[in-house]
């Protein structure tokens, strides 16, 4: 402690005067302050973030109005600043909002929703503005004409920090040539040395939004950047899901239970979170039930042999006699008999199950005598069945009492306690001799006699303190040691015997108002199993889209895609898609290009920071074909690999949403999708060296071939042999032959393959075809398309004629099969 904090509290009115300095932060001045956390913290990147939140908020905007968007981007110099320019042709914001939305930090219209959306905590486009002002001093100019108005609203603003408000310069309606949209200007502090990442930005939303067109304008272009749309499919429309029920966390479990206008727990679980039904409401509530009350614990009834105890079902039905009066003889008697005929009938009982069993028979004997049982009576018949079937309090004895099983079980046992003696033999280790199995099983009974009244109800908290209580006894008295995994397996068989309460849940208000009851409610919904989220929330892009997305960008030979189905993170349904494009005009020097994105939207900083680069990393890429120095880290080679996570809630690093934070599920998820679109580029790559290392071959063939005819020739005085078609055969090829004889023309086709091909062949004739087999004929600007698709089972040939008058030309061209696998003499 210094001296100045030593000293602090010996004059009068410190804390007065501390306290005259305290004062409330407005989150407009904290983030004024703060900017780096919002992705401000530099020139080039504010720049960028800037163009980035006025593209996402203006895709989110047209594509909610259904409406395909329409985005310009324009970014000029002024003086010592830049201006950024951003047009959409969106719905338009209202003039009331409109001040609020681009001059208020934490106000926007998504955050409580859980939907996918790019956007939610109404933080972004509010933040770019405050950053303008901040390193200019120069207001937002904000131009919005809403869908049907003939006329825009034109506003001039800064945000008071002090008090996170709009403060509005300029309000006036203005003439704009769009029929609707909306346009807001920012000048700003700004370089373009980030020039790299803003196309990067640019370009990636132009991949994962094919829907959108996007213009970007910007010094040193001499023509616009410009992205057409590969598709006008918008994104499927998402609903908003309630809470998952294994999502919640307890202080918003406690906030939902004080505002919902249900009774019952039952009821608030239907109406407050998804997925839950009567059913799933049910399971919930028995979990609740035996966190809340505990379970009752079960025991072995006696039967109708004498047990090792002693009692016997003519015990039981003796004691109910006993203790039930004025019912008449016959009444009695039929009531006892039924009690302890359906008691033995019984594997293991509690004391609720007895109670439903004498109410039932009870029932039953009222109907058949007349005689009335009322509750007293019932009350005196369970409490007398209980004590036998827990005390075995079996009176005289019978002769026919055993003198103790084989495992160990005495005649004098109770039967709590030969119930427990069998339970711990059965789950702990056959080292354990009878005296410790004894031991243990009679300390556990003592222990279970203080419960409060006589039903054995005791929670799953307390067995477990129950039972390591009495593994510690018997280690300190009788040198039997109990360890953890043996006092686990007594509690878990102890506990499954046991049996949930029938009690009623308590009511929602009293749940709301006790913490511990709403942790063990919390508890119980988190133990049920429950069906994940509905996905309609969700707006995958699709694997098709994501593909297209990529051959709109890329100049590649391969592409291949992947959407995985929905999974579940606390709560939040999300779903990941993958796609890789290889080849082609993709530079083959270098690092692979990771596209990542969020929503539809590119994550451009913070690679390294990213749970999606981790995962590359750590998949071994050489599998794939593609080159990994040391098998880890990024791989090398003409790839680009794209990932996008689609959820109502992706769990980002910090508030720049840079990079995706390492969850297992979505880093699990994550590696399959690439996996799928790998195992895609794997089979290409396969193909490809299979086919070139089959066109060497060819090569090697087609020069041998006919020096060996010639060399035959010379040797053995022969004419040369006939070798055309056995480059076709030695290759297992499909050969395709043309032979004109007198104005008719044949080709032939042999498959020579192991597997049936299907076929594209065009011929090309210079005269008109006639006597065409089994094709069509074009006429083309003088020249004849002759087309067939024939198809041809492996070791078979087929036969395609057409007849031509006079002398023609002839131009064949095949499809449907690799050129390496196919052979043309025509």
């Amino acid at each position: 402690m210094t001296s100045f904090q030593s000293s602090l509290g010996e004059d009068e009115g410190i804390a007065e005067e501390l306290a005259e300095s305290q004062r409330e932060i407005s989150i407009a001045e904290f983030f004024e302050k703060n900017k780096h956390m919002l992705g401000f913290d530099s020139g080039a990147r504010g720049l960028v973030t800037a163009v980035k939140e006025a593209v996402d908020n203006a895709l989110d905007a047209t594509e909610e109005a259904g409406i395909l968007p329409d985005v310009y981007v324009e970014i000029t110099e002024v003086g010592d600043y830049y201006r950024v320019v951003i047009e959409d042709n969106g719905p338009g914001i209202t003039k009331e909002q409109l001040p609020k939305v681009f001059g208020k930090l934490l106000y926007g219209s998504r955050f409580h929703k859980r939907e996918q959306n790019r956007g939610q905590q109404g933080i972004g486009i509010s933040a770019a503005v405050l950053y303008s002002q901040l390193t200019s001093g120069q207001p937002a100019k904000i131009t919005s004409r809403p869908k049907g108005q003939s006329d825009a609203q034109y506003f001039e603003l800064i945000i008071d920090t002090d008090t996170n408000e709009p403060e509005i310069s300029v309000d006036e309606t203005t003439s704009w040539d769009r029929p609707h949209g909306t346009r807001i200007e920012l000048e700003m502090e700004a370089n373009m040395r980030a020039r790299s990442q803003l196309h990067d930005y640019v370009k990636h939303t132009a991949v994962v939004n094919p829907h959108a067109r996007i213009e970007l304008r910007e010094p040193g272009l001499e023509e616009p950047w410009k992205f057409e749309r590969a598709t006008d499919e918008l994104p499927a429309e998402t609903e908003e899901i309630r809470p998952h029920p294994h999502g919640v966390e307890l202080g918003a479990l406690i906030k939902m239970l004080e505002a919902t206008e249900s009774y019952s727990v039952s009821g608030f679980l239907q109406e407050e979170f998804t997925r839950v039904g009567k059913k799933t409401a049910d399971n919930v509530i028995d979990a609740f039930r035996d966190r809340y009350y505990g379970r009752e614990l079960a025991w072995s009834p006696p039967s109708a042999r004498s047990t090792v105890t002693g009692a016997t079902s003519a015990d039981v039905e003796d004691a109910i006699e006993a203790a039930v009066a004025n019912k008449g003889a016959d009444a009695t008697s039929a009531f006892a008999d039924g009690v302890a005929e359906t008691v033995a009938g019984n594997d293991h009982l509690s004391r609720a199950e007895l109670e439903t069993i004498v109410g039932n028979v009870a029932d039953a004997v009222e109907d058949d005598t007349g005689r009335t049982f009322g509750s007293t009576v019932r009350e005196n018949a369970t409490r007398a069945a209980w004590r036998v079937v827990t005390t075995g309090d079996a009176g005289e004895d019978d002769g026919d009492e055993a003198d103790g099983d084989e495992r160990g079980v005495a005649a004098d046992d109770s039967p709590i306690v030969a119930d427990l003696y069998v339970l711990v033999d059965e789950v702990t280790s056959t080292r354990k001799d009878d005296e410790a199995v004894r031991a243990m099983a009679e300390a556990i009974a003592f222990r279970l006699a203080d419960l409060e009244g006589d039903a054995y109800r005791i929670t799953r908290d307390d067995l477990d303190r129950l039972v390591a209580d009495a593994a510690n006894f018997v280690d300190e008295q009788h040198d039997a040691t109990f360890g953890e995994t043996a006092r686990e397996n007594v509690v878990e068989a102890v506990w499954s015997r046991a049996r949930t309460v029938p009690d009623d849940p308590p009511k929602v208000r009293e749940v709301s108002g006790d913490r511990d009851a709403a942790a063990d409610l919390l508890e119980a919904m988190r133990g049920t199993d429950i069906l994940a989220p509905p996905t309609d929330c969700l707006a995958p892009i699709t694997a098709e889209l994501v593909e297209a997305g990529l051959r709109k960008e890329y100049d590649a030979d391969f592409y291949a895609a992947a959407t995985r189905d929905a999974e579940v993170h606390g709560g939040d349904p999300f779903i990941v898609e993958a796609g890789i494009a290889y080849g082609g005009e993709i530079p083959a020097e270098g690092s692979v290009e990771l596209l990542r994105f969020a929503n539809r939207v590119p994550l451009v900083y913070q690679r390294g920071a990213c749970a999606t680069t981790d995962v590359i990393r750590t998949i071994g890429w050489r599998n794939y074909g593609l080159d990994q120095p040391g098998g880890s880290g990024m791989p090398n080679g003409p790839a680009v690999i794209s990932i996008h996570v689609a959820s109502t809630n992706v769990p980002f690093t910090s508030e720049s949403k840079d990079a995706i934070a390492n969850v297992p599920a979505i880093e699990d998820e994550i590696e399959l999708a690439v996996r799928e679109a790998a195992r895609e580029l794997k089979s290409y790559l396969n193909k490809r060296r299979s086919m070139q290392q089959r066109r060497e071959k060819q090569d090697v063939l087609g020069r041998i071939l006919p020096e060996m005819a010639d060399k035959v020739s010379e040797v053995t005085g022969r004419s040369r042999p006939d070798i055309d078609g056995a480059l076709a055969r030695i290759m297992n090829n499909v050969s395709v032959e043309r032979e004109v004889d007198d104005g008719t023309v044949r080709l032939v086709v042999e498959n020579h393959s192991d597997v049936n091909e299907r076929l594209e062949i065009t011929d090309i004739v210079s005269t008109e075809p006639t006597d065409l087999s089994d094709g069509t004929a074009v006429d083309m600007d003088g020249e004849w398309f002759v087309q067939w698709k024939p198809e041809v089972a492996s070791g078979d040939e087929r036969e395609l004629t057409y007849a031509v008058d006079g002398e023609a030309d002839f131009e064949v061209s095949v499809g449907g099969v690799e050129t390496e696998k196919l052979t043309v003499n025509a």
